[in-house]
C-alpha cells in the first residue's frame, strides 16, 4: 500500500518538473508488437501506437519519423515518412503513410508529441521494425503465423511475439540419504533442464526424472496415474570430461485432437516440471549449473501489480498472474499441455486475464483469427469467439479483426439455430453437417453438443472415465437438458448484443438494428420460458422445473435478470456456492459482482475448500489447474489457464476498471471492496498503466487513482458517500447510474493523479 501512496507522490512532483518540458513518448508498438524487431510484419501500411505522457494530460498532435537507418530519423532526412506535424489526438493505431515499405527489409521510426497546452516532446527512443512476406495468398487461414529465420538460429513469428527460453535457478539442492540429487526450481515451468557435468569416464549412465509434484521424501513424485501432471523419466550417458547438457525430454505424440499445435522445430521438446530428480554413481562424476529453462512468451513483470490486506487474496492473485505467464509458450491461447489445442471457452478467460496483467495483443488477435477456422465441439464455445473479438477491440480499437471476420462473427452467433420461438436449439433439426461447416468445425454431427460446464459426469450405471467427474451430472449441479438450453441461449443473448455493437462499430446500421431488435426479442422469450416467476429463479429448460446454477449465473452475468427478480436469483446464486467448475467460477464471479454481492465472490476467491485456487497451491500446484481437484477430473493438467479468472475479476470487478471505448480512451474505475479493508492495483491498457489504491472504512474511503495520458476516466462511488473530495476540491457528480443492483455517483477525471476522499 505504502508503494502506491510513494509513487503518487514522486509522480506529482515529476507533473511540476516537466511543466516545461514534455517527456518523449513511451511504449512504442507496431501493430500492437511491442518489440516488433523480435518478430516480422506481414502488413504493407502498419500502424503505429505509443503512450503520450501523463503529465501533458492530452495530447494535441504528434511527428512520426520512418527510416532505413536509425542515422536517418532527423526531421527533412526521414527516407520513408515524415508525417510533418499533424494536429490530431490520435496516439493509437496511425497508419503509415509514407513511401511504399519493401517486404523482407528492416525499417526504424520515432515520433513526438505536443500537449494541449502547446508543450512538446523530445523524440522518443527508435524502435526497429522488420517486414516479412506480404504476399498472404498461400495462407491455410487469415491470421496464420509462420515462423522466419531473421538470422542463422534467430527464428521470429509473423506478426506475433514468440517465446524464449529463461534461464530460472535452483531454490533447493539436496542430496537426501547420500543418493542421488533432488532439486527445486520454486515453480512450475514448461520448458527443458540444463546442466553441466563433469565425468572421470565415457558412457557413464545417469537417470532424470523431471515432474511437476514430489513426495514427502525429496524425490520426484513418478505416479502421475490416470492424470495428466507433469512426469518424465529420462536415461542419459555422460561423456568424459566436461560438457553442457540438455535433457532430452520424450517427444510428445498427440492424437485424437483436431487442432493440436506442434512446437516449432527449432525448439527443443518441452515439458511442465518444477522438480528434477538425478540418480547415478556420484563418485564418477560431478553436476554443477543446474537450470531450468522456462520456455516463456513474451511477457512483462512489470505491466501489472496487485497488493491488497487478504494474504490469500494477494496469493491467488500471483497464481493467476504467473499462469498468464507460464502457458503461452506455443504463441497462442491454448489448453495447457496435454492436448495443446486451442478451444474458445479457454482461450476467452486466458485472453481476459492476459489483458488485466500485461499489454499483450497479439497473440490474442492470432488465436481468434485461428479459432473462427478452426472450431472444437461445444455449443456455447462458438460464441466465445465472438466475446473475444469485442473485447480484443475494446483493448486495441483494432477494427480490421472486426471488418474482415464479420461473416465469420455473425456465423458464430448461431442465429441460423433460431426456432419460430424465438430461442436457438441443437436437438431439433437445424444442426446438419452443412451448418456445422459453415462454422469450420470438421468434425461429426453427433460430436457437435451443448456443454453447459465441463467436465461432465458419466452416463448412468457406467463407471466414469478419466475425462470425466466421479459422478452424473458432473460440474454442472445437475443441469437437465432439453432441447431449449438456459445456459445456451444466454449466451446467444451476449452474441446478439455484441454482434449489434460490432455491427455499430462498422458503420453497419441495418446490421446494428436488426441485432439489437433480435436481441430484445430473444430475452423476451428467454424471460417467457425460462424464468419461474413464482420462485424466481431461472430453470435449465423448456421441460423442467430444475434450476440450476449455471441457469441463473449466465443470464446474471450477461444482464438478462429482470429487476423484480434480482434478489431471488442472486441468493439463489448464493446458496449454490461453487457449484461449478474453474471455467464456469469465470462466470459465477462475474454474476457475484454484477449482483453487488462482493463479500460472497472474496470468500469463494479466499475459500480453502476442495473447490479453490488455495487447493491449487495445497495439492502443489504452482498454476491453475485444469479441474479444482484431481478427483473431480482424473486425467486433468496443472497447467491450464482457464483456471485463472481471479486475474481478471480482481481488475475487472473488485477494482473496477473497465473501458467503455475502444482503447481505453474512456474508462470507468466502479470499485466493489466489500469488506476488503485495503487493495491497490496497476492494470496495463494500450495507453500505459491505470493504478488505483483504496483504504477502506466503515464511513470513507480514500483512494488514490492515476489515469494515463490521453485518456478520460469517470469515478462511480456508493450513493451513500454525500461528500467527495478530489484533489482537496469538493465536487459534485455529473450523473447517477444503475450498477451492480445499486446506485452510484459518477465523477470525471481527466489525465493525471488524483487523490479522492469519500466520505458518509
Amino acid at each position: 500500500m505504502k508503494t502506491i501512496l510513494s509513487l503518487a507522490c514522486i509522480l506529482m512532483v515529476t507533473v511540476t518538473a516537466h511543466a516545461q518540458n514534455l517527456p518523449a513518448p513511451s511504449g512504442l508498438a507496431v501493430n500492437f508488437l511491442r518489440s516488433p524487431d523480435a518478430a516480422v510484419i506481414t502488413d504493407a501500411t502498419p500502424e503505429f501506437s505509443w503512450m503520450f505522457p501523463q503529465s501533458g494530460v492530452q495530447q494535441s498532435a504528434y511527428r512520426i519519423l520512418v527510416a532505413t537507418s536509425p542515422n536517418l530519423l532527423k526531421e527533412s532526412r526521414a527516407d520513408c515518412w515524415d508525417s510533418g506535424v499533424i494536429r490530431k489526438p490520435t496516439s493509437v493505431n496511425v497508419s503509415y503513410a509514407g513511401s511504399s515499405l519493401k517486404d523482407n527489409s528492416t525499417y526504424w521510426w520515432q515520433v513526438k508529441v505536443w500537449s494541449i497546452s502547446k508543450l512538446e516532446s523530445q523524440y522518443s527512443q527508435a524502435q526497429q521494425i522488420n517486414t516479412g512476406n506480404y504476399d498472404r495468398s498461400g495462407l491455410d487461414y487469415p491470421g496464420q503465423s509462420k515462423w522466419i529465420e531473421l538470422a542463422t538460429g534467430q527464428w521470429v513469428s509473423e506478426d506475433k511475439q514468440c517465446a524464449t527460453f529463461s534461464r530460472i535457478n535452483p531454490v533447493l539442492t539436496t542430496t537426501p540419504d547420500n543418493k542421488g540429487l533432488f532439486v527445486d526450481f520454486g515453480k512450475s515451468a514448461i520448458g527443458i533442464l540444463e546442466f553441466t557435468a563433469t565425468s572421470e569416464q565415457d558412457d557413464v549412465p545417469i537417470t532424470v526424472h523431471l515432474g511437476e509434484r514430489r513426495t514427502e521424501a525429496q524425490a520426484v513424485h513418478k505416479q502421475p496415474g490416470r492424470s495428466n501432471i507433469g512426469y518424465d523419466r529420462v536415461e542419459m550417458h555422460l561423456k568424459k570430461g566436461t560438457h553442457h547438457y540438455v535433457v532430452k525430454i520424450t517427444e510428445r505424440e498427440i492424437k485424437g485432437y483436431l487442432h493440436t499445435q506442434k512446437l516449432a522445430p527449432h525448439y527443443p521438446e518441452v515439458m511442465p516440471f518444477r522438480y528434477a530428480e538425478i540418480l547415478g554413481d556420484f563418485q564418477s562424476f560431478r553436476l554443477s549449473n543446474l537450470t531450468q529453462g522456462a520456455l516463456f512468451y513474451y511477457f512483462d513483470e512489470e505491466a501489472s501489480d496487485f497488493q491488497c490486506s487478504n494474504d490469500t487474496l494477494k496469493v491467488v492473485w500471483d497464481l493467476c498472474k504467473y499462469t498468464q505467464k507460464s502457458t503461452p509458450f506455443l504463441g497462442v491461447y491454448a489448453d495447457g499441455n496435454r492436448e495443446r489445442m486451442p478451444y474458445e471457452a479457454d482461450a476467452y478467460i486466458q485472453q481476459m486475464s492476459h489483458f488485466s496483467v500485461d499489454r499483450e495483443y497479439s497473440i490474442s488477435r492470432y488465436t481468434i483469427n485461428f479459432l473462427l477456422d478452426h472450431a472444437s465441439w461445444p455449443t456455447e464455445w462458438q460464441m466465445h469467439v465472438i466475446m473475444m473479438a469485442w473485447e480484443y477491440y475494446m483493448q486495441t480499437g483494432d477494427d480490421h479483426l472486426l471488418k474482415t471476420r464479420y461473416e465469420d462473427l455473425k456465423r458464430k452467433s448461431l442465429i441460423a439455430l433460431t426456432d419460430d420461438n424465438g430461442l436457438i436449439s441443437t436437438r431439433t433439426g437445424k444442426k446438419t453437417e452443412a451448418f456445422l461447416r459453415t462454422l469450420n468445425f470438421p468434425g461429426r454431427v453427433t460430436q457437435f453438443r451443448d456443454i453447459v460446464d465441463w467436465p461432465q459426469g458419466p452416463p448412468k450405471g457406467r463407471k466414469a472415465a478419466g475425462n470425466q467427474s466421479p459422478w452424473a451430472g458432473g460440474e454442472t449441479d445437475g443441469f437437465v437438458y432439453n432441447d431449449y438450453n438456459a445456459v445456451v441461449n444466454a449466451f446467444h443473448y451476449r452474441s446478439l448484443v455484441l454482434m449489434g455493437r460490432i455491427a455499430r462499430v462498422l458503420e453497419n446500421m441495418e446490421d446494428h438494428a436488426f441485432f439489437v431488435k433480435r436481441s430484445h426479442e430473444h430475452k423476451a422469450a428467454y424471460l417467457s420460458i425460462f424464468l419461474d416467476r413464482d420462485k424466481g429463479v431461472f430453470k435449465d429448460g423448456d421441460s423442467t422445473d430444475h434450476a440450476s446454477l449455471h441457469a441463473n449465473m449466465f443470464p446474471m452475468a450477461f444482464g438478462m435478470v429482470p429487476e423484480a427478480e434480482f434478489k431471488t436469483v442472486a441468493e439463489f446464486i448464493k446458496s449454490r456456492g461453487m457449484a461449478c467448475s474453474v471455467y464456469g467460477s469465470q462466470y459465477l464471479l462475474e454474476a457475484l459482482y454484477h449482483a453487488g454481492e462482493a463479500d460472497h465472490a472474496m470468500a469463494l476467491m479466499t475459500s480453502e475448500d476442495r473447490r479453490s485456487w488455495l487447493n491449487m497451491i495445497r495439492v502443489g500446484s504452482s498454476m491453475t489447474t485444469e479441474a479444482w481437484d484431481e478427483y473431480f477430473k482424473p486425467n486433468l493438467t496443472w497447467n491450464h489457464a482457464w483456471g485463472s479468472a481471479p486475474a481478471n475479476i480482481m481488475a475487472r470487478k473488485l477494482m473496477g476498471i473497465e473501458p467503455t471505448e475502444a482503447t481505453f480512451s474512456h474508462f470507468r474505475i466502479s470499485p466493489q471492496p466489500g469488506t476488503l479493508e485495503q487493495a491497490s492495483i496497476k492494470v496495463p491498457c494500450i495507453r500505459g498503466a491505470i493504478t488505483c489504491e483504496l483504504v477502506n472504512k466503515a464511513d470513507q474511503w480514500q483512494m488514490t487513482v492515476s489515469v494515463p495520458g490521453n485518456s478520460e476516466a469517470e469515478i462511480w462511488l456508493p450513493t451513500q458517500f454525500t461528500r467527495v473530495h478530489i484533489n482537496g476540491l469538493d465536487v459534485t457528480p455529473i450523473r447517477k447510474t444503475r450498477f451492480a443492483g445499486g446506485t452510484r455517483k459518477v465523477y470525471p477525471l481527466e489525465s493525471g493523479l488524483y487523490t479522492i476522499l469519500a466520505q458518509q
